[in-house]
């Protein structure tokens, strides 16, 4: 379903406590079963909200800040600023003039913000022993932001902004088509008519009298929530919160707006075209605000219509029954003022839109009339409930959880009373809200292949003819200790890595298992050595299908059967054939587990791979082949991997078209069985169980399945390397995407420490060479990075920016320049070298917060046969690379004479300044597959 719950105001509360509402719930069958999180909460006298939950699981604190400001809040002539502050607040404040994921990712940190149409939030995962130097961080900002705002910050990051404008709206297939929803649903005037990254004329003309006035408005305490989540100390927590935060004047009230639901008196049906090859319909109707009372039916509807696993109405009708369909979704968000009841519908070629929509209207007719089942409400309800449970693992997620309980509902515990809530929705409820709120009254848009549609020019914000803006006056804040002393964060936390219980089965299998009894949740993930890269050339995709087939169908269930029975207990079940290995993955409830542990058996032993679900998986992966070259970023996917490998090597080949039509069942049969054998197989479990109980469950379970012969995992050498520029039009394209690099080196690599620490300084981290040199110096982009792709053989090392098309070759040189002067001229400093292996060390716990994470790093150890120490070990081993370790890696291993030099844009408007370079030997033009294009200049063809 959607994110976990917001659908139950405080007027609920009282309700659910009357008689009627506890009958209600007594008589849905099965209850909620949600621990009740230790949460105190308490309120400044500036009107800060603060919640703090403790949680000592995995050495670390999730801060997380909630501004009660959203586009929502923007004027007409001033959209974008909300979204604009979330950048601006990462730019420095008065005690710390400085970009601000320095200090905080140096410690280990995940940071990051994000803005919607009611609230902007910033939030940090970082060690218990630096929460210090998060609140100072916070607290200066939110109280000492403006006098460090400059005209300089202002024009950087707005070219920033403009920059995801592009990347996430502009240069994406179908990206446009949310704006002109907005702009249907919602009348002139309704604050959310714009989007949240808003007008780029408005953000133009945007002054710094005009942030400076919007931010004393809406960034003060009494429209603020801080929330602390996991391991810290309470009083020492208060004591730290009190000392930076208490001292910040309140801000003026800020009135609440009331719900505006639009009114739609008629039918709108709009049309654009998109360089998409898929038509594209969606649906929209305005329903209700968080924590109406009808909320939750609504989400049980959309559950019911388009979410349950392989069993909602619009799959059944429109993807299972009669395949017409490449992707069907119903969902329903909900915001402050108004909710938005929608249904997207994609199709497959040939089929037109009108059809799709019908068949879709006919299902949202019969539920109207008939009402879904009440298994369909069960499941609905059983899948919120282990959502819910599933995403308390992680600090972050808790922290952001409980604020947004508290900003929605005024207690960050609100949730329990939401699921009960839900949990009492019947038949007749939802049944009644399709009726309500499912009117003939809506907006249809749709997106069909073709040129972009051309939207109106922004008008220029004429200035003088605004409103004058009104600004609070600035209040300075008591001073009763020198701010500008940055907190020092001494030393590391106590970290003892999960003890991992290593056993065999009696049949060979290799078992891992991690008790974490915190949480009623276990997790099994099966790994299996070899995937794409064991199928024979021309049957690419199908260790892919074959991974995705094994959950269609067994002897005894069918894949409806087998969905349903999983949508019971609220499981999830899922399969995956990656590059170098397959797994079946599970996570389940406690409660559940028995149950969980025969069907993910059933899967694993007992596949039929039905030649229907492999005829419907093939075509649906068809379409999605097509929407692949829809997307700059899929191109390059594709055609970067033959730059570098070849198609002799696994490593460069691709799924196609052809490749894809050409797997039989007799191939998918083939490879499960070569690769799905005990011994070349282990098995992870981590969660709410014993090993002792995990040996006595799975020996029994698996009794039946018998060692074979492992398959072979040889490689061979990748070719030479073939330097050059190679250039793909993707006419009328708002972006060109990089990616410069050459073949890496594997995992076995004992140089893996030290390329890991040198990566991290060029470009594996926001504070990284290029990401601050294209993003936050040059406005080229709105994010760039570098990376070594870790495998058995050779991986490949890359760079890549999406960056604006007018700056291609200014930012290709600018990456060039890079990856040259780290392997010469400017080798790593003994500054960055000690930042990035702090960071490196320090943030290593967080990997294990979640069932997952652990998961997720003991399926390493068993793949690259990584010591058995390699956790206790990981820290050590960083903290021991050297200024000479990373020199001599980066010579060795970036070498800008080897690699290949990929664009993905308008070949009209870059092609003549690339040919300027004094790089640019030869540009190749080729098409979106990798080969050479028709109309392009032999490939011997040298730049003059």
């Amino acid at each position: 379903m959607r994110r976990p719950f917001s659908s139950i105001a405080l007027l609920a509360l009282a309700a659910l406590a009357s008689a009627q509402g506890q009958a209600r719930a007594q008589e849905a069958k099965g209850a909620p079963d949600v621990p009740t999180l230790k949460v105190e909460k308490y309120t400044l006298p500036n009107g800060l909200d603060v919640i703090l939950h403790e949680d000592h699981t995995t050495p670390v604190v999730g801060v997380n800040l909630w501004y009660k400001v959203g586009s929502k809040d923007e004027k007409t002539g001033r959209t974008g600023f909300a979204h604009l502050f979330e950048h601006l607040m990462f730019q420095g404040s008065k005690h710390h003039d400085s970009e601000y994921f320095g200090p905080i990712e140096k410690v280990g940190a995940q940071i990051n913000g994000s803005t919607n149409t009611d609230r902007t939030n910033y939030f940090e995962t970082l060690p218990s022993n630096a929460l210090e130097l998060a609140l100072w961080l916070e607290s200066d900002r939110m109280g000492f932001l403006l006098p460090a705002l400059t005209q300089a910050k202002l024009d950087n990051q707005r070219d920033v902004v403009k920059n995801e404008r592009r990347q996430r709206i502009d240069n994406v297939p179908y990206g446009q088509s949310m704006e002109k929803m907005l702009e249907a649903l919602y009348p002139p005037g309704h604050p959310y008519h714009h989007s949240v990254i808003g007008s780029m004329a408005d953000l133009s003309a945007a002054s710094l009298d005009d942030v400076s006035a919007f931010f004393r408005t809406y960034y003060v305490p009494n429209n603020a929530s801080l929330t602390l989540a996991g391991d810290f100390q309470p009083e020492e927590a208060k004591r730290l919160i009190e000392k930076y935060f208490g001292p910040i004047p309140r801000g003026p009230d800020v009135a609440k707006l009331a719900p505006n639901v639009p009114k739609l008196d008629a039918p709108k049906h709009l049309m654009m075209t998109d360089r998409v090859a898929l038509a594209r319909a969606q649906l929209s109707w305005p329903t209700v605000p968080v924590g109406h009372p009808d909320e939750a039916a609504l989400d049980v509807l959309a559950s019911v219509l388009g979410q349950l696993d392989k069993e909602n109405r619009l799959f059944l009708a429109l993807m299972y029954d009669k395949q017409l369909a490449a992707g069907v979704s119903a969902f329903h968000p909900t915001s402050a003022l108004t909710g938005v009841f929608g249904v997207s519908i994609t199709a497959r070629p040939k089929n037109t839109l009108d059809d799709l929509v019908a068949i879709a209207d006919a299902e949202i007719k019969r539920l109207q009339e008939q009402g879904p089942t009440a298994d369909e409400v069960r499941k609905a309800q059983a899948g919120t409930e282990s959502g819910l449970i599933i995403g308390l693992q992680s600090a972050t997620r808790k922290a952001d959880f409980l604020n947004a309980n508290n900003v929605n509902y005024g207690d960050p515990l609100a949730y329990k009373a939401e699921l009960a809530r839900l949990f009492a929705v019947t038949p007749a409820d939802v049944q009644r809200v399709a009726k309500t709120y499912l009117t003939a009254n809506r907006v249809r848009l749709d997106v069909n292949p073709g040129a972009p549609t051309v939207r109106a020019p922004e008008v220029a914000v004429d200035r003088d003819k605004q409103s004058p803006v009104n600004s609070p006056p600035a209040v300075a804040a008591a001073t009763t200790f020198d701010r500008s002393v940055m907190p020092k964060v001494e030393g590391n936390p106590t970290f003892t890595p999960p003890k991992v219980e290593r056993r065999k089965l009696s049949n060979g299998l290799e078992l891992l298992v991690a008790e974490r009894h915190g949480l009623p949740i276990v997790s099994m993930n099966l790994v299996v050595r070899g995937g794409g890269v064991l199928a024979p050339a021309g049957k690419e995709g199908l260790a892919e299908l074959a991974a995705d087939l094994m959950t269609e169908g067994t002897k005894t269930r069918d894949t409806l059967k087998l969905a349903g029975e999983l949508s019971e207990i609220g499981a999830s079940l899922g399969a995956n054939g990656g590059l170098e290995a397959s797994s079946l993955s599970m996570t389940t409830l406690t409660k559940h587990q028995d149950k969980a542990l025969e069907l993910f058996t059933d899967v694993l032993l007992n596949p039929t791979f039905p030649e229907k679900e492999l005829v419907r998986l093939r075509n649906q992966k068809l379409a999605a082949l097509m929407r692949r070259a829809d997307s700059a970023e899929g191109i390059a996917g594709v055609v970067f991997p033959r730059l570098l490998y070849g198609t002799d090597h696994p490593y460069g080949r691709t799924d196609s078209p052809k490749s894809v039509r050409d797997l039989s069942r007799d191939d998918v049969v083939a490879i499960y069985k070569s690769l799905f054998v005990p011994n070349n197989t282990a098995l992870i479990v981590v969660g709410d169980i014993t090993p002792d109980a995990a040996v006595e469950a799975l020996e029994k379970a698996l009794a039946g399945w018998k060692s074979g012969e492992a398959p072979a995992h040889t490689l061979p050498e990748p070719p030479a390397a073939k330097p050059g520029i190679y250039l793909v039009d993707k006419p009328e394209a708002a972006q060109s995407v990089l990616v410069v690099g050459e073949v890496g080196v594997p995992r076995s690599t004992p140089d893996y420490f030290p390329l890991t620490v040198m990566n991290a300084i060029l470009g594996g981290q926001f504070s990284s060479r290029i990401n601050l040199n294209l993003r936050e110096e040059k406005g080229y982009t709105y994010g760039a990075r570098s990376g070594f792709d870790f495998r058995l053989g050779a991986g490949p090392f890359q760079a890549t920016a999406p960056v604006q098309t007018a700056v291609t070759k200014e930012a290709l040189s600018e990456l060039h320049r890079e990856l040259t002067e780290i392997a010469g001229t400017r080798p790593a400093t003994e500054k960055e070298l000690t930042f990035a292996k702090d960071r490196l060390v320090k943030g290593f716990p967080a990997r294990f917060e979640t069932n997952g994470g652990v998961a997720a790093t003991l399926a390493d150890l068993f793949i690259y046969g990584l010591p058995a120490d390699y956790f206790a070990t990981y820290q050590p081993n960083v903290e021991a690379v050297n200024g000479t370790d990373v020199t001599r890696v980066a010579k060795s291993y970036v070498n800008t004479g080897r690699m290949a030099i990929l664009v993905v844009g308008d070949r009209t408007k870059v092609e003549p300044a690339l040919k300027t370079l004094p790089f640019a030997k030869s540009i190749i033009v080729l098409d979106a597959e990798g080969n050479p294009a028709t109309d392009a200049p032999k490939p011997s063809d040298e730049v003059k």
